[in-house]
């Protein structure tokens, strides 16, 4: 059975997206430009993520994976992924064991919203680093489904780290 979880956007300010209903239009903010710079961060857990710049349209992080980094099958409701590998190399899975490719750097694919999938790093010799870029549907609140269990690892051993420039 799937279990459904929020992961509640914000705007770059750190105040969350208000859900926009009939009655009450969506909170407006001054558009801002954002500023960031990638620099492999030191990461001791199984992964690291470098969040760059958030919009209430897109998201742009790179993940750094090591070994036990892997997530779980899951999907979002409302948002576009856009993968490329940086270093290392990612393999994804479209179920449980059922591989849909691997990638090496400059190499990667798009997650459609809706879809099921999951990755890990494919060489055990090397960190995955990989660029993401989420984009958000308008008006759909992105809930992750996951279609198999996160493992303790997963869900709690995460480090994160700011890529932005103040």
């Amino acid at each position: 059975m799937a279990d459904s979880t929020t992961d509640q956007a914000v705007f770059d300010d750190n105040t969350p997206k208000q859900e926009e209903t009939p009655d009450q239009p969506p909170a407006r903010r001054e558009p801002k430009f954002q500023f960031f710079r990638y620099e492999r961060p030191e990461v001791t857990a199984p992964k690291g993520i470098m969040k760059l710049a958030q919009t209430d349209l897109v998201k742009g992080a790179v993940q750094v994976v090591r070994q036990g980094g892997e997530n779980n099958l899951h999907s979002h409701a409302g948002a576009d992924t856009f993968w490329m590998v940086l270093k290392g190399r990612a393999r994804y899975y479209s179920g449980a064991d059922e591989v849909m490719g691997e990638f090496g750097p400059y190499e990667g694919m798009v997650t459609p919203r809706g879809m099921a999938y999951w990755f890990e790093s494919a060489d055990p010799n090397e960190d995955l680093e990989l660029l993401q870029v989420a984009a958000y549907e308008k008006g759909v609140k992105d809930i992750r489904t996951n279609h198999l269990p996160r493992s303790d690892t997963n869900r709690s051993k995460s480090q994160r780290f700011s890529g932005r420039i103040k």
